[in-house]
């Protein structure tokens, strides 16, 4: 493994690897013949790798691209975007994924908050990159990805070149954004040793989720402007010399074809992922796989040990976050399969569990979690802030602890089980209601396809329990019958103030690119969820006892 120090930076970090694992595969791409690029696979070597990423930092040097520029990266889950962070960080030039999901006003937003120098995209985005450019009032340089191919390629200057392509290891590496569940999305800075530590990390937990150096092949579907991809798996991968295989997106159909013929030994997902893969026919190939370890967060309960059973391996559920990424891991014998168990504090990733005065609360009590590196370097290995936002970040720090917004339960044997995001605790008549809880019921269901549950006014109990369902296709012809079937559900299952007081049928929860639902984006602004046409009022359903 690649020996990570204090004073470490990517490209140091990068062209060792390429120097000791040569030959081996670095990245690849499963073949799919639906693809607009890699139709047939790809496989790069470390070598290869390096070669190429050379030749890029030429590319940019010669431009007078270095320390204090960003550059945005439009290239969806292409290699590319891999290769070209890596040059871009050698000569401390910053990287801006941008969502290619997203739409113009979206994108002109980060392009204006970061206040991107250049943005390089694959042809079939520019129409948006256009757009977007229209609406912001920064208007960066923009190239083509196929502009870099050749042997000296020439891209535009920035008005200002760099005075010095040497980063350091507090140089900005990335500015990744968050999916902006409330108000607009703040950029996290990451630095050379934060990306480096967080590969680290995960690279030696061990336990269960033990990686070989120059075996293993880690099949992560997700999107690389997330930071599981482009940073935890990414460089855990690059620092014990595997190969990170990068699909363009989750697909139910090419899941296990692509884990199949990739060789993958190592999976990610997010809990979305297991019920679609359960809801597949059963078949004799479900075993027919490498897979030794799954790593992700958000397996719904009811699903985890079946999904095991099935498959053959442990779905290894992980807590992190773009602001700190080096994940507590539930990794170790026994398991605590189906309590949505995440880990152990470990050195180096401190943790308390308070309540709204940050006082400590009992195990076995909910509250949030908070997190430090340790007394003495609290903020050591974590992100580096919120992008020209100093008291957004010190609001987050309060009293020398990061406050993840998440709330926990830590049982005696300090085993974190995670119950919620604070946003999405219901207040009810004094009773704390976690809205994951009531989704996990509803999506065990089968009638369910999807399900959003959050907070509604209410005049008299503070809030009340709402839930927006997509019926599972085909839709039953009694609509009513199907709500009274889920309630009823929700009923026999969970506390009377649990069950849903008001029920939304629809047709379409919107999601980001990573599958995360976006509760925000359910309703218009400023309006009563509870005016909206279709909203079904079942309060006097709801009885104790």
């Amino acid at each position: 493994m690649i020996a990570i120090g204090e004073d470490s930076t990517i490209g140091a970090a990068f062209f060792g690897a390429a120097r000791r694992y040569g030959a081996k595969a670095f990245l690849a791409v499963p073949a799919n013949p639906a693809r607009a690029y890699a139709a047939g696979g790809q496989e790069i070597g470390y070598a290869e790798a390096a070669a190429q990423v050379e030749r890029l930092m030429r590319a940019y040097s010669a431009a007078g691209f270095g320390v204090g520029h960003r550059v945005g990266l439009l290239l969806e889950n292409r290699p590319g975007h891999l290769l070209h962070k890596l040059a871009m960080n050698a000569l401390g030039i910053c990287c801006v994924p941008l969502n290619p999901d997203h739409r113009a006003g979206e994108m002109a937003y980060v392009i204006d908050h970061a206040r991107i120098d250049l943005v390089v995209v694959v042809p079939g985005l520019e129409a948006l990159l256009r757009a977007a450019m229209d609406e912001s009032t920064q208007k960066p340089l923009a190239v083509r990805l196929e502009a870099f191919d050749g042997h000296d390629p020439a891209i535009p200057s920035p008005p200002v070149r760099a005075a010095s392509t040497a980063p350091g290891p507090d140089t900005p590496a990335s500015v990744l954004y968050t999916s902006g569940t409330t108000g607009r999305p703040k950029g996290c800075v990451l630095s050379h040793r934060y990306e480096l530590a967080a590969g680290a990390w995960y690279a030696t937990r061990g336990g269960l989720a033990a990686f070989g150096e120059g075996v293993e092949r880690i099949y992560n579907p997700l999107p690389l402007f997330h930071v599981n991809a482009s940073i935890f798996s990414f460089f855990c991968a690059m620092l014990k010399g595997n190969c990170q295989v990068q699909t363009d997106r989750f697909q139910t159909s090419r899941w296990w074809t692509e884990v199949r013929e990739s060789r993958a030994t190592v999976v990610h997902y997010l809990g979305v992922v297991v019920p679609m893969l359960l809801g597949q026919p059963e078949s004799p190939g479900d075993r027919d796989h490498r897979v030794r370890f799954a790593i992700g967060a958000g397996v719904e309960p009811q699903r985890h040990a079946a999904f095991e059973a099935r498959f053959g391996f442990p779905l290894i559920e992980i807590w992190g976050m773009t602001e700190m990424v080096r994940a507590l891991i539930d990794n170790e014998a026994p398991r605590q399969v189906g309590t949505r168990a995440f880990g152990r504090a470990q050195p180096g990733v401190e943790v308390r569990v308070v309540d709204d005065a940050d006082v400590d609360v009992p195990d076995g009590s909910d509250g949030e979690m908070i997190v430090r590196h340790s007394a003495a370097t609290p903020r050591k290995d974590f992100f580096s802030g919120y992008l020209d936002d100093p008291a957004a970040t010190e609001t987050a720090w309060r009293g020398g602890w990061f406050h993840t917004g998440d709330i926990v339960n830590r049982s005696a044997d300090g085993m974190l089980h995670f119950v919620d995001r604070r946003k999405n605790i219901i207040r009810r008549s004094g009773e704390n209601i976690a809205a994951a809880e009531v989704e996990a019921l509803l999506q065990a269901h089968p009638l369910v396809e999807q399900v959003a549950v959050l907070a509604a006014p209410d005049e008299i109990r503070e809030e009340e329990v709402l839930a927006c369902i997509v019926l599972r296709e085909p839709a039953p012809g009694d609509v009513d019958a199907a709500v009274r079937t889920l309630f009823d559900h929700c009923n026999a299952r969970l506390a009377y103030y649990k069950a849903p007081g008001w029920v939304w049928i629809t047709d379409r929860i919107p999601t980001t690119a990573t599958q995360k639902i976006q509760k925000h984006q359910l309703f218009p602004p400023g309006v009563d969820p509870r005016s909206l046409a279709g909203m079904r009022d079942l309060r006097s359903w709801k009885k104790r006892g």
